[in-house]
């Protein structure tokens, strides 16, 4: 059997879905492998800045290493604009969605609003609300947003900046994305994970 024998899904039947489902299982395990060659692609999207996407990509997910964060925070950072190839008028939740099944809540939320903390640093410039933050105040990850944003987002256009390359991060992205999506023990609602562990910051340099 190598197609579904129906042409409605309602006409399907066991072996038809149970066919179907281990075609999708080995697909969803090539999620690293496809999200890695979009990070490339990155390179040819939006220009204008000092660097390219995949370069502000770059430099924030090194500094979110430098910084001794866990592997949630440094693929988050890696990825969190990986939808502005595809969704450039609301790229965070593009990202946050392929993020979600696969990190901590917190990460997953910090990715999904991390366009309107950055506004803080721009909006005033071209007639947006730079405050559009505080729509959030609230919430128990603002504080996180807020420091992603300082810390690895709006810092991260620097072309002198040395970054590590797409090899050194493979591990991590695949390590995420292998994981059992959903899973509570990995999702951990409600609990929040410092961005910075200075404990670990000394072997990470240079």
């Amino acid at each position: 059997m190598d197609k579904v024998k129906f042409t409605a899904m309602k006409d399907g039947d066991r072996e038809d879905y149970e066919f179907l489902t281990r075609h999708e299982t080995d697909y969803a395990s090539k999620t690293a492998e496809r999200l890695l060659a979009a990070l490339v692609d990155l390179d040819e999207s939006l220009s204008g800045y000092q660097v390219t996407r995949l370069g502000h990509s770059l430099q924030s997910a090194t500094r979110a290493w430098r910084d001794g964060a866990d592997t949630d925070w440094v693929v988050s950072a890696l990825l969190h604009d990986i939808g502005d190839i595809y969704a450039p008028y609301n790229h965070d939740e593009y990202a946050a969605a392929i993020l979600r099944p696969f990190v901590r809540e917190q990460c997953a939320w910090v990715v999904e609003k991390h366009g309107d903390f950055q506004k803080l640093y721009y909006a005033h410039h071209v007639g947006g609300n730079p405050h559009a933050r505080d729509a959030y105040r609230d919430h128990p990850y603002f504080d996180d947003c807020a420091r992603f944003c300082e810390l690895w987002d709006q810092t991260s256009f620097d072309p002198d900046y040395q970054h590590y390359d797409i090899e050194f991060f493979r591990a991590m992205v695949e390590d995420v994305f292998a994981r059992k999506p959903y899973d509570p023990a990995v999702i951990r609602a409600g609990e929040r994970v410092p961005l910075t562990d200075a404990s670990v910051v000394e072997s990470r340099h240079p």
